[in-house]
């Protein structure tokens, strides 16, 4: 696979694409304003960082008020996840362009007006196909984007959005710690910055309301796995987004004992080309005797968490997979 390229990474940092760009423009030949490539600099910053202790990662909340809701939205072969709690909302990803008719209906059936975060976790197209339609639409305080670049159409029409919106990528830390409303999380991927495959990428959130716990994995793999665990982070948690749609490449078994998930949520398109979810990675959940709700079966799925408890809206569907 063709090595993805970064932003530069160093002190101050607020450089984006400027070499992207050139590459894009002889690669996809349709970027013609000068003033574009004059601004495209301006697009990335950096988040500071505070020292913290990975070991206690997101401090538990006790005392929260209202509900948790997360919706692991049906956006078929892709990632999309919508994360509510009081007026302070989240967006984990926007699946492919053809989903974005589906996916602002879904987004105005909820009422949405503004978001604080808009999280693309890497460059595929499946996870931030549709995000320059959502910037386009609405309003938001923050996007979380890895420290990588792609030269995509899809990439570039993201870019353009966020620059027509005069917001900026925001490339967060490792450690790095958030408020959502009265939820907290904390990244804690990626670890590496010379990745051959743009999924370890992937930034991957650990989100806490009260005493429940939720992992937020994008398309990382077993290599970024490894790293989570080698940095010393807590990743028990009580719901696990199944990394890369149940691949072979995710879910290591280290991986999985340490999370130790109650439940996992698969993000998986029906009668999908990719052979997902393998067998390896059912068997896993299985073995654990961990309820799968997955898109593909059950679609939408409604994950709410009073601080204490977890319900969904849908029961658990099945262990069935299709061959590695």
């Amino acid at each position: 696979m063709a090595r993805k390229k970064k932003f530069k990474n160093n002190a101050g940092v607020q450089v984006l694409i400027g070499i992207v760009a050139l590459v894009a423009i002889a690669f996809l030949g349709n970027l013609h304003d000068t003033n574009l490539l004059d601004s495209l600099s301006e697009v990335v910053q950096t988040d500071s960082l505070e020292s913290v202790d990975n070991s206690n990662n997101t401090s538990t909340v006790t005392n929260v008020d209202g509900d948790l809701i997360i919706d692991y939205i049906d956006v078929g072969q892709a990632d999309s996840i919508l994360i509510r709690q009081g007026d302070a909302t989240m967006l984990i990803d926007g699946g492919t362009s053809e989903c974005k008719d589906d996916l602002l209906a879904f987004l105005s059936d909820k009422n949405i007006d503004k978001f604080e975060y808009v999280v693309g976790t890497h460059t595929h197209e499946d996870h931030i196909g549709s995000l320059d339609d959502v910037v386009n639409r609405y309003d938001f305080d923050t996007f979380l984007f890895p420290n990588t670049t792609a030269t995509t159409k899809t990439f570039e029409n993201l870019v353009l959005a966020v620059q027509q919106k005069n917001k900026k990528f925001t490339v967060p830390q490792v450690g790095q710690e958030y408020s959502l409303g009265e939820a907290k999380f904390q990244i804690l991927a990626p670890n590496g910055d010379d990745y051959s495959s743009a999924n370890n990428y992937s930034i991957v959130i650990k989100l806490t309301y009260g005493s429940n716990t939720f992992l937020f994995t994008g398309d990382a793999e077993s290599i970024s796995e490894s790293e989570i665990l080698d940095k010393g982070f807590n990743v028990s948690a009580d719901v696990l987004k199944v990394g890369h749609h149940g691949s072979t490449t995710s879910t290591s078994k280290e991986f999985l004992d340490a999370v130790s998930p109650k439940y996992a949520v698969i993000s998986v398109g029906k009668d999908n080309s990719y052979n997902l979810p393998t067998k390896t990675t059912m068997e896993k959940l299985q073995e654990k005797n961990i309820p799968v709700y997955r898109t593909d079966e059950q679609g939408t799925i409604e994950c709410i968490s009073d601080g204490t408890n977890i319900t969904f809206n849908v029961e658990p569907g099945s262990y069935a997979y299709m061959e590695d």
